[in-house]
């Protein structure tokens, strides 16, 4: 009886943290969110696309630069149970020392990077500049990891939103005073330095003036795999942006990165915050089978009423959305920005499958699984490739477009496998898994045809928020008549915490 008691009472703590953690989660994203979007408006109107695919082609290469710093050790410190002081310390004087040469290295090459795309050297002052952000980041890792594993995450989003309001201010003035890429630029070393000053600032955790080769060498097994793992992710999600630069122009590289931008602000918010809550939680329980397939359906369906509503609603009001924020200047992007999120629905689910075989503490699957998922890619590229630079009168992405249609692809198969191999390594079946989403894919699609269907004739700021509403209200009130487990529990959360508070 007093064992029962004792799991109880363990199973309740950590449901209670996990809710805990996806509030603040949820807080630092859509206060993130808020303050990005409106500096990507104002930016987005006053910059030209051509600023914009100079710091996109940049990003390809930093993209890279902030993975190696990394080294996939962050996911080790978060899979395992108890990291000790000698073990952060170790982390962070390696991502340190390897930023430091990293920098160094791109110092140099920026000349051979500014040749990559046509040989437009204003890239090489703007590249040497911006890498200097990902040492600042690479600062910052250990700090938030910490907090992160102990699942109190409240002063990362604190520092996020810091960042994100110093950085809209410099980038905004900067534009303003008509400093085109610079100011992009600028807003990104700004954000990076003051996330880690502010971390630094309010954490009383000091690393130890040591680096324990023997720690990190404890760290290689799901390091190694989740480093491969994200390298050849960074790789796929970078190289259509070097494609389309080096092929097509950076005018058409503007159009992508904006319309990529846009769409990951939705899908990479919700994957964080599922990642960053869930790992945790997910590692508590990996010796307890039956527990760990338990709070995996739950995080199935959690997942699932959160992303299908969402980006659905997103993929039909999009041409409204960019037509409200920015004119007609982005229309180009529109379509762009609907094939990211709809290939995002599949990017999330894949990262959520990959989150339970990495916290069983398989992670060399990933790596087996992301040779897939680059295997097929690499096949839908080389296809698609001699087409990506077509053009009509009407359509100045139609290329673009085949591109992203054969990444689509390339990522539902990608999910498909991902699923299986997940279902081996738990011990679910596959049916379990599609049950959990059936509903609310199902739910989102009447939403969606309400949002479609259904003209207001208002104003555009009226008319998208009746839309917002009514495609909102319909979705909560079908997963009423359901009896959805998921919103009923996230209801009494938000019911027992405004309780709380009052």
């Amino acid at each position: 009886m007093d064992g029962g008691g004792e799991d109880l009472a363990r199973c309740d703590d950590l449901k209670l943290r996990t809710a805990r953690t996806i509030k603040w989660n949820v807080i630092d994203r859509v206060s993130s969110q808020v303050l990005y979007a409106v500096t990507g408006i104002v930016l987005a109107r006053l910059l030209s696309q051509e600023d914009f695919g100079l710091v996109g082609a940049i990003l390809v290469f930093q993209a890279f630069a902030s993975l190696m710093v990394d080294s996939g050790f962050s996911y080790a410190l978060l899979q395992r149970k108890s990291p000790t002081r000698e073990d952060y310390s170790s982390v962070l004087w390696f991502n340190m020392a390897v930023a430091v040469g990293i920098y160094v290295a791109l110092w140099f090459c920026a000349p051979l990077i500014a040749r990559c795309f046509q040989g437009d050297m204003r890239l090489v002052p703007l590249s040497r500049v911006m890498f200097f952000t990902f040492i600042l980041n690479a600062s910052a890792i250990v700090q938030t990891n910490r907090l992160m594993k102990r699942m109190d995450v409240s002063m990362v989003a604190v520092s996020n939103v810091a960042g994100l309001a110093v950085g809209a201010v410099v980038g905004i003035w900067l534009a303003v005073a008509g400093y085109g890429a610079w100011a992009i630029v600028w807003q990104s070393v700004a954000l990076s330095g003051v996330k880690s000053g502010v971390l630094w600032a309010t954490s009383r955790w000091r690393p130890q003036m040591r680096c324990s080769w023997a720690s990190l060498r404890s760290f290689m097994g799901v390091g190694s795999g989740m480093m491969l793992s994200s390298f050849l992710n960074t790789l796929f999600q970078n190289i259509y942006s070097f494609f389309i630069g080096n092929r097509v122009g950076l005018v058409s590289l503007g159009y992508y990165t904006q319309s990529d931008k846009w769409s990951k602000m939705g899908i990479s918010s919700l994957s964080q915050v599922l990642t960053s809550s869930f790992l945790p939680a997910l590692s508590a329980v990996q010796d307890d089978c039956d527990r760990f397939n338990r709070a995996a359906r739950k995080m199935n369906r959690f997942t699932s009423y959160l992303l299908f509503p969402a980006v659905g609603i997103l993929i039909v009001m999009a041409a409204d959305i960019f037509h409200l924020l920015f004119g007609t200047k982005w229309d180009a992007s529109i379509v762009l920005f609907q094939l990211l999120l709809l290939r995002g629905v599949f990017t999330v689910l894949t990262s959520l499958y990959n989150n339970y075989v990495i916290a069983l503490g398989r992670s060399r699957l990933i790596v087996w699984l992301e040779l897939l998922r680059d295997g097929g890619a690499i096949l839908a590229l080389v296809a698609t490739l001699p087409y990506i630079g077509m053009e009509t009168p009407s359509d100045a992405v139609y290329g673009i477009k085949i591109l992203l249609y054969g990444q689509l692809l390339a990522s539902a198969v990608t999910w498909l496998a991902t699923l299986a191999v997940t279902v081996r390594v738990t011990g679910a079946s596959v049916a379990s898994y599609i049950a959990d989403c059936v509903p609310y894919v199902g739910f989102s699609l009447v939403s969606m045809a309400f949002v479609w269907l259904v003209r207001i004739p208002l104003p555009a700021v009226l008319s998208m928020a009746l839309h917002f509403a009514g495609a909102a209200a319909i979705y909560i009130v079908l997963n009423r008549l359901a009896g959805s487990r998921i919103q009923k529990d996230a209801w009494e959360y938000v019911s027992a915490r405004f309780r709380k508070k009052k």
